[in-house]
């Protein structure tokens, strides 16, 4: 028979759970603070249901009723400098950490409230209701709350997307050398996403100062936290992972400060992240102002049991017990901040023409200007005044013929070694003398506290990535060993890092670059080859550059790292090994954004491509000998920098195009390219765009099938000849 030996994990797991002693004990400014919060958030969220119910709120209003105490309870310990983020129930977490960040010493229950609660809760409801005085000018409505000075980051409306931006909050306080800790809020459902789940890997093998609070509501819409996992004590996940965890009752304000306490004592002494679950209870439904129980997925029974051991009836109880507020007082509370909501909404409402008694609408002129609806998914590129720009023909420094790979590491390793703000991350990017290709060569030896080796774990190190970049104190360069990783990692890419700067108002830096490779061509099939243009084409946020050439590269990632946007570098595995022209010792120049190369002039063809395709269109050119192009690579691909200045003036001249691209048909850029053409210069064109790609299919892993698959020289070659003749 075998033996078994008990395991037991190395992370403690710990409940926390209060006495009357305890509640002696605690501090009579603390409680009466947390009935100030308790009370304007639980009023604030009930007048917003009533606009809700009113329809005078645009889209879902996921009400946090119910679930206060662990938001006070487990922000009151924090510090402006502090960060937050959470879920699409965010209210009370935002305004907890908003009220706080204003009113450090707590706010007086017995008092009027101050000038600047009331103007948090004005900006809090304006965004909510999306109006133009909003924390995010309506952007980002009730899902998207964000205040940076708060130390408020971004509430969420992807299940567990937060979750690894807040890693990202946290390794730069770390970083920094300050003692801050980031706090990520989700519930239940979150706790089986993937991101949450690599998040808390990467966390913890970082130990990055990052406390993975839980949310237990106990549904999502209408599923039972019993149905969804086998293991419905939630904070179980934490030791799993080497994590300190607490449970704790939720549903009690005070339980929940004194864990939040222990937490942070641990966070702050270095000693890596923790986890929190709090058992809590949403009054009301997914979304809107009716109970679970209307909808049959839970009973009357049960609501009215967690509302018996409701947070501010909990609170109330002991503040009367210990005679430190009367219950008078703690109604004068309510009435005041039923008053000032009242108040407010008169700021943003007025009587609907010709209504009912009664009927509201906003105002006309809190309404944000529709001409705002596109201003900031891009920046103006005002970070380059004062940069050095240099290009083909102006460039004054010595040229030598070097490996485009050389020119990869050249260059990161000088803006590594000038700019202490920049950090790499990627899988195997600190090994094997610079990563698998040799692009982050002598990184790690140079800068070991810079250069970060990642788990396999594109969601979480993307969106920590992400993350560090919204935080704005470092640039994080963020390598994909493959370019089809980014469908990993699709969430963080488009759903988060995309869309943030524009979702929050579009004020925001997002100083992230992500360099891909597209690796068509080597073997490594259907999921290891794509050309990710096309897709990073469609993504409204991104800057896309594809270098051809080692000077280019240079020139193009130096544009990159200033740049305040989000930009993909495309390499191609093609491109690494060959030779070109390429800076000596100049490594400080940039390629304007949105500038094409003219690589070939010509009269009666205009052909665009884009990283090594440029090149065997080149090689298709010269060996025909016939066929008079205007070869343009094109070097920048995004909407907002694609340069039609040159693409123009070339299709004037030729009145043909062709675009050609090595890539799938089905995620081909030239798509889109060649429709904006047509629009553009329709007057100017003899004949339709022509395209010269790959096929429908991935490319597979036989030799045969993947060169059949893919365009290079030959079929270009096969394209020019056809249209010479028309």
């Amino acid at each position: 028979m075998p033996q078994h030996h008990r395991l037991d994990p190395a992370a403690p797991w710990v409940e926390v759970v209060t006495t009357d002693a305890d509640w002696d004990a605690a501090d009579p400014v603390l409680l009466t603070s947390m009935l100030s919060q308790l009370v304007l958030i639980r009023t604030f969220e009930e007048y917003v249901l009533d606009l809700a119910r009113a329809g005078l709120v645009h889209g879902p209003a996921h009400s946090s009723i119910g679930q206060e105490g662990a938001a006070v309870g487990s922000i009151l310990p924090l510090t402006s400098k502090d960060t937050v983020n959470g879920s699409h129930r965010g209210h009370h977490q935002f305004l907890a950490k908003a009220l706080a960040h204003i009113e450090p010493k707590g706010i007086d229950p017995t008092q009027e409230f101050s000038a600047e609660v009331r103007a948090v809760l004005l900006r809090s409801l304006a965004e909510i209701c999306g109006l133009d005085r909003g924390f995010s000018h309506g952007r980002g409505g009730s899902m998207h709350l964000q205040w940076k000075e708060a130390g408020a980051i971004g509430t969420n409306a992807i299940v567990g997307g937060g979750v690894p931006l807040a890693a990202g909050s946290a390794w730069a306080h770390r970083q920094s050398g300050t003692d801050a800790v980031a706090v990520t809020y989700f519930g239940d459902g979150a706790t089986n996403i993937g991101s949450t789940l690599e998040t808390l890997n990467l966390a913890s093998a970082w130990r990055l100062p990052l406390c993975f609070f839980i949310e237990n509501n106990r549904y999502a819409v209408s599923t039972n936290v019993d149905e969804a996992t086998g293991e419905p004590r939630l904070s179980a996940r934490g030791p799993g992972f080497g994590i300190a965890s607490w449970k704790v009752d939720g549903m009690n304000p005070l339980a929940v400060f004194l864990a939040m306490n222990e937490a942070l004592a641990h966070m702050r002494a270095g000693e890596g992240p923790a986890m929190i679950e709090a058992d809590v209870y949403r009054y009301f439904h997914q979304n809107g102002p009716f109970p679970g129980s209307a909808f049959g997925y839970r009973t009357k029974e049960e609501e009215k049991q967690w509302r018996d051991r409701d947070p501010i009836k909990q609170l109330s109880g002991h503040l009367v017990r210990r005679a430190i507020l009367t219950r008078a007082e703690i109604d004068g509370a309510t009435e005041r901040a039923t008053t000032l909501m009242a108040e407010i909404g008169d700021v943003l409402l007025e009587p609907l023409p010709g209504g009912e008694p009664g009927q509201r609408r906003i105002r006309p002129d809190e309404w944000p200007d529709p001409s705002f609806v596109e201003v900031g998914v891009r920046g103006d590129l005002g970070e380059f005044s004062g940069a050095r720009f240099a290009d083909h023909g102006t460039f004054a420094g010595a040229l030598a013929e070097q490996k485009f790979i050389d020119a990869v590491a050249g260059v990161m390793a000088r803006r590594m070694a000038t700019d202490d703000t920049i950090v790499v991350m990627g899988e195997d990017v600190h090994r094997l003398a610079g990563g698998t290709n040799g692009a982050t060569r002598g990184l790690k030896q140079a800068h070991p506290d810079r250069v970060l080796g990642t788990p396999i774990s594109e969601n979480a190190f993307s969106g920590l990535g992400g993350g560090i970049a919204l935080d704005g104190r470092y640039k994080p360069v963020v390598e994909f060993m493959y370019a089809d990783f980014m469908w990993v990692a699709a969430d963080q890419l488009f759903n988060q890092i995309a869309k943030a700067r524009h979702m929050f108002g579009g004020d925001g830096a997002v100083p992230f670059v992500l360099r891909s490779k597209v690796a068509m061509g080597t073997g490594y099939g259907s999921q290891h080859s794509m050309d990710p243009a096309g897709i990073f084409a469609t993504s409204a946020g991104w800057r896309i550059v594809a270098p051809s050439t080692p000077f280019d590269y240079v020139g193009l990632m130096n544009s990159a790292l200033r740049c305040q946007d989000p930009v993909v570098v495309l390499e191609h595995v093609d491109l690494y090994g060959s030779t070109g022209q390429g800076p000596v010792d100049d490594l400080d120049y940039c390629i304007p954004v949105g500038k094409a190369a003219v690589r070939r002039a010509g009269t009666r063809l205009t052909v665009l491509s884009y990283l090594a395709m440029t090149g065997y269109v080149l090689e298709a050119v010269e060996s025909l000998g016939t066929v008079d192009a205007e070869v343009i690579d094109l070097r920048w691909l995004d909407r907002a920098s694609i340069d039609w200045d040159t693409i123009g003036e070339s299709i004037k001249k030729t009145n043909n195009v062709l675009i050609a691209e090595q890539g799938a048909l089905g995620t081909s850029y030239g798509g889109w390219l060649s429709d904006e053409i047509q629009r553009r210069f329709f007057d100017w064109l003899d004949q339709p765009v022509q395209r010269v790609t790959g096929g429908e299919a991935s490319p597979s892993i036989s030799k045969v099938l993947e060169r059949a698959a893919i365009a290079r020289t030959e079929e270009a070659s096969a394209k020019l000849d056809e249209m010479s003749g028309y």
